[in-house]
């Protein structure tokens, strides 16, 4: 398996995870709504041809998201810090 594929299955089981605990969390719905909505746009943007600027665009969503969750969803912020690691490994 190349380093790309392994950071793209990586990326795959972090969103994956994400969508799990979305379900077991206790968020409100227009959180839990928005953050299903930038799961979808970063693999729909994997599926695409590279455009920086959407990348770019979707990290600062994620960094955004991070901040938003450290303290009231401890394992959700994991989950989007590996998914931000499998991102920057994959050069996005």
């Amino acid at each position: 398996m190349t380093e790309r594929n392994e950071n793209e299955n990586k990326l795959s089981q972090g969103l994956e995870r994400l969508r799990e605990e979305l379900k077991s969390e206790k968020i409100d719905d227009a959180t839990r709504q928005r953050l299903e909505s930038l799961a979808s746009r970063v693999e729909n943007q994997l599926k695409k041809q590279r455009d920086e600027e959407t990348h770019h665009n979707l990290l600062q969503e994620l960094e955004e998201e991070i901040m938003r969750f450290e303290v009231a969803h401890p394992r959700l912020t994991a989950i989007f810090n590996d998914i931000m690691v499998a991102l920057g490994n994959m050069g996005i």
